[in-house]
C-alpha cells in the first residue's frame, strides 16, 4: 500500500467529514423552497398576530403573516369553516401552525423533497412538543370536519376546499381519537407527535415568547447534529459537495 494511496484517502475522509458538517450547518437556518417562502430568512418587523414571534429572523413576509390569520385566505384559498364556523380556540391553533410553517428558519433537518405544483418542499416528521399537539387536539375536539388529511381529497370545484360528496362532517374527537391522530394525520405527517416536553431541547414548539429567544434554534441544531427522522434535503448535499471529492469518487 503506497503513501500515494494512504494520502488519497486521508484526503478523501477530510473531505467528507467538512461536507458532513457544513451539511448539518446549512440546514439550521434556511427556508424550503415553497409557495409562500422566501428565499432566505431574515428580519421582518411588522408581522402579523400570532406570526409576531418570528419577526427577528422569518421566512415569511408581512403579507403572507397577515393572510394566515384569515378564515379563508388567499395563501391556499383554505377555508377552516368547512363544517361549520371552527371555535375561536381551535382555530389560534391552525393560524400558530401556519406561522411555524411559513415562518420558522429552524425547519431544515426536517425538509423533504416533493414533486408538487405549489411547492418542491416539505417538511416531514417534525417533532412536536407533547404540550403543543396536546393542547391543540383539546382546543379542538369539539370542532367538526369532515377529513382526516387535510392535503388531499376535497371538492375545489368552487375554488375553495369544500366537503367530498357522500363524506360527513363530525367532531375532531371522533376523527381523530388521539393527539397523536390530529398532529400526525392532519397535514399528511408534517409533524411528529413525541413525549417531549417544551424547555427541553429535543421537540419543536409552535408557541414561544420571543422575549426569551427561539428555543426551535438549539432544538434544530441537535436533530442536525445527531439525525433526525426525515432524509437530509439532497438540495444542501449537493450544493456543499466539493468538485475535489466528485473527482476523487
Amino acid at each position: 500500500m503506497g503513501l500515494a494511496y494512504v494520502m488519497r484517502w486521508a484526503v478523501l475522509g477530510l473531505l467528507a467529514a467538512c461536507v458532513a458538517s457544513a451539511t448539518k450547518e446549512s440546514v439550521l437556518n434556511m427556508c424550503m423552497d415553497a409557495k409562500h417562502h422566501k428565499t432566505k430568512p431574515g428580519p421582518e418587523g411588522a408581522l402579523h398576530g400570532q406570526c409576531a414571534p418570528w419577526k427577528d429572523n422569518a421566512c415569511c413576509t408581512a403579507e403572507t403573516s397577515k393572510g394566515a390569520h384569515q378564515d379563508q385566505s388567499y395563501l391556499y384559498n383554505f377555508n377552516w369553516n368547512h363544517c361549520g364556523v371552527m371555535p375561536d380556540k381551535c382555530k389560534q391553533h391552525f393560524i400558530q401552525d401556519t406561522c411555524l410553517y411559513e415562518c420558522s428558519p429552524n425547519l431544515g433537518p426536517w425538509i423533504d423533497q416533493v414533486d408538487n405544483s405549489w411547492r418542491r418542499e416539505r417538511i416531514l416528521n417534525v417533532p412536536l412538543c407533547k404540550e403543543d399537539c396536546d393542547l391543540w387536539w383539546e382546543a379542538c375536539k369539539d370542532a367538526v370536519t369532515c377529513r382526516e388529511n387535510w392535503h388531499k381529497g376535497w371538492n375545489w370545484t368552487s375554488g375553495t376546499n369544500r366537503c367530498p360528496r357522500g363524506s360527513i362532517c363530525q367532531p375532531f374527537k371522533y376523527v381523530f381519537p388521539r393527539p397523536a391522530d390530529l398532529c400526525e394525520k392532519i397535514w399528511s405527517n408534517s409533524y411528529k407527535y413525541t413525549t417531549e416536553h417544551r424547555g427541553g431541547g429535543r421537540c419543536i414548539q409552535m408557541w414561544f415568547d420571543p422575549a426569551n429567544g427561539n428555543p426551535n434554534v438549539a432544538v434544530a441544531k441537535y436533530y442536525a447534529q445527531n439525525g433526525r427522522d426525515a432524509s437530509p434535503a439532497p438540495r444542501a448535499v449537493l450544493l456543499l459537495l466539493p468538485a475535489a471529492l466528485l473527482s476523487l469518487l
